[in-house]
């Protein structure tokens, strides 16, 4: 459930237009699919082999710390604290107030106290236990699911029949041979693999699930395959009732297609399913991203007192409240639009890296049996070391792409992650643990 809640947000109800736009042909919109999905599910592999060598909370900041050393992963962890995570916790809170808001038939002026307020109310939840916020992310889970359930089974079982798939595209979206192919679906997967990211925060909370070596890689292959299936289907389906050209021109395809089929009560019903899913995805990432800062106090590059779990609820109590106080302070201002978009490229750098760490475990390992995790431990990559090579060569793609897309962002967003090294040079002098 954690980790198809970290994958399902609003990307798919959005994301499937962009790709029609740019491949200009069915078959080509659903290959895209398919390579993004392959992808996401290497990645899964990779970080299911990960999550076998260190149980540890912290997930991708561990890791990194342990390959590449503390200042690329004191880097991630501040990239996630200052924008990364809590940006998504403001812009998706703001997406739930809107459709909370609609379905109830109140004022727009209400979205931000309701954002703040969902905030607030899930960051409490996860306050008082890993429990309760287990089953805030199951219940929400299943409804998301649910709500992606009535938009595929509509498409593909109410669709006009004579739509079909596999009609030529008009001459206009010919994209000239091979070479224009290939540039086609480059350019859709990078909004591809940004819509079937999330799945590696499971690893944050490592420590707290139980026998993580042998559920942790588990839960991730069977979560993303999920994911894949459930994304392929709703492709079918907006292809089936909009068309490439109606999906294409279109801003919100899951309402179009339940309005098309359903009338008004299908756009209240894919309304409410957004509503529930963006709920989901919020609950999600304010459980598993106050477990990085806590590994950062505990390393002695953060705030020391991250570190200590509540003495009753066994959580990361302060993480929990300092990630809610700048996630309303970025919601109340109105930035974390932008300022998400300066940093997303920021987030595939530490991706890569982080997979890329995968053979420096796997060289110690070979030297002897200090290496983490042993030679005995039961899950490995299969297709070693291609697969782990080709998920670094995708996060480099998606990072070169979002550079060559927007260089001035990028910039801004570099600058945003240099302004963490004097942070931590100063965290770790003030800790006595020097510089490494």
């Amino acid at each position: 459930m954690a980790v198809i809640g970290g994958i399902i947000g609003g990307g798919i109800y959005r994301t499937p237009a962009a790709v029609a736009e740019r491949v200009g042909s069915p078959r080509l919109a659903l290959a895209a699919w398919v390579v993004g999905g392959v992808i996401a599910l290497v990645g899964a592999f990779c970080f299911g082999e990960l999550g076998r060598c260190v149980t540890a909370a912290g997930g991708g900041y561990v890791y990194l710390r342990e390959t590449w050393g503390p200042l690329p992963a004191f880097l991630y962890g501040w990239a996630l604290l200052l924008v990364i995570a809590t940006g998504a916790i403001a812009a998706v809170a703001v997406t739930f107030a809107n459709y909370a808001l609609a379905l109830a038939g109140l004022s727009p002026g209400l979205t931000v106290p309701v954002a703040i307020g969902a905030i607030a109310l899930l960051s409490g939840i996860n306050y008082v236990g890993v429990k309760p916020a287990a089953v805030t992310q199951n219940v929400f889970t299943i409804l998301k699911l649910a709500a992606l359930a009535a938009l595929i089974v509509a498409g593909l079982v109410l669709a006009v029949p004579s739509t079909v798939l596999h009609h030529p595209p008009p001459p206009a979206t010919d994209r000239g041979g091979v070479v224009g192919v290939v540039v086609a679906l480059g350019a859709a997967l990078v909004p591809i693999l940004f819509t079937y990211g999330g799945w590696q925060q499971t690893n944050f909370i490592a420590e707290e699930i139980i026998e993580p070596e042998r559920n942790l890689p588990r839960a991730l292959v069977l979560g993303v395959a999920g994911v894949v299936i459930v994304y392929l289907l709703a492709n079918v389906a907006y292809l089936r009732v909009l068309g490439l050209g109606g999906l294409a021109r279109s801003t919100a395809p899951a309402a179009d297609v339940m309005r098309a089929l359903l009338g008004p009560a299908g756009g209240t019903l894919i309304a409410a399913g957004i509503t529930a899913s963006t709920f989901g995805f919020l609950n999600l990432v304010i459980l598993v991203t106050p477990r990085v800062l806590q590994a950062m106090a505990a390393d002695g590059v953060f705030l020391p007192r991250l570190a200590v779990l509540h003495p009753r609820f066994r959580t990361p109590a302060l993480a929990i409240l300092v990630q809610a106080g700048w996630a309303t302070v970025l919601t109340l201002s109105g930035t974390f639009a932008q300022l998400v978009d300066y940093v997303a490229f920021g987030d595939w750098i530490f991706f890569g890296l982080t997979v890329a760490g995968l053979f420096i475990y796997r060289a110690r390992e070979a030297g002897g049996p200090g290496g983490p995790g042993g030679a005995g431990r039961a899950f490995r990559v299969p297709g070693y070391p291609w697969t782990p090579g080709l998920f670094v060569l995708a996060a480099l793609y998606v990072v070169a792409s979002s550079i060559l897309a927007n260089p001035r962002n990028a910039l801004i967003g570099a600058g945003l992650l240099a302004l963490g090294v004097p942070v931590y040079l100063l965290a770790a002098r003030y800790s006595g643990r020097g510089v490494v």
